[in-house]
């Protein structure tokens, strides 16, 4: 597993958006996006150290946000989905989201488990890719 980003829980993507471009030192944002299988609208941004950040809005995170709870989830790049998901399931994970495509990462799929660390999703690499 290869740490890839954080996801963070907004009620407004654009006044998120804003308030990170004057924070960090942003190079590229990807359009506001709406995924129908993960139902939220998403926005991805590289910052220049080469990181990720994920602006997350939406019914999926709206408890979270009612809460003023941010931190959503962290994301790690995985080459085999299901070995990763078994790997997490031995150590006490529990899958809350089965591996889906998502838009926002070309259709790559990725996965959502509970965890002792809070929520972790896999993001399957993109293997023609590598």
């Amino acid at each position: 597993m290869r740490f890839h980003h954080i996801g963070i829980a907004c009620l407004d993507i654009p006044e998120a958006l804003e308030f990170v471009q004057k924070s960090f030192d942003v190079i590229e944002t990807t359009d506001i996006i709406f995924d129908k299988k993960q139902d939220a609208d998403l926005c991805l941004l590289e910052l220049a150290d080469g990181s990720h950040i994920e602006l997350v809005s939406g019914k999926a995170v709206e408890k979270l946000v009612a809460k003023r709870q941010s931190l959503y989830h962290t994301c790690w790049s995985v080459n085999d989905i299901e070995q990763a998901i078994e790997a997490l399931y031995r150590n006490g994970a529990i899958l809350i989201s089965p591996p889906t495509e998502a838009i926002l990462f070309d259709n790559r799929r990725v996965a959502f488990l509970f965890s002792e660390i809070g929520i972790i999703e896999l993001l399957e690499e993109n293997l023609s890719a590598v």
